[in-house]
């Protein structure tokens, strides 16, 4: 019988690849002119709307898979941060989709 050895991830090793998701969606926003603070204590990305409102809050979730945005009701893949980039910048727009 063969054994199988079993370790855990480093400590923050998820957090430091939501990290990089999000900084690659805040590169994106940034190109279409849309503001983004990172939150490193969450991590999450903090969206200002262009005039009134609550900001957006912008997490990585579904295991690592999607950016998901409005508790969780909006989400869009983190394989296509330019995509995402483009979806949240007309739904902070009030263009939903």
């Amino acid at each position: 019988m063969e054994s199988t050895t079993v370790r855990e991830a480093p400590a923050g090793a998820g957090l430091a690849a939501e990290r990089a998701k999000l900084a690659r969606l805040r590169e994106s926003l940034a190109a279409l002119g849309v503001t983004a603070e990172f939150r490193e204590a969450m991590p999450a990305l903090l969206v200002p709307r262009p005039d009134v409102g609550l900001p957006l809050w912008v997490f990585v979730g579904y295991g690592g898979a999607y950016y998901s945005w409005q508790s969780a009701e909006k989400r869009h893949p983190v394989a296509d941060p330019a995509g995402a980039a483009r979806v949240l910048a007309g739904y902070i727009a009030g263009r939903t989709y």
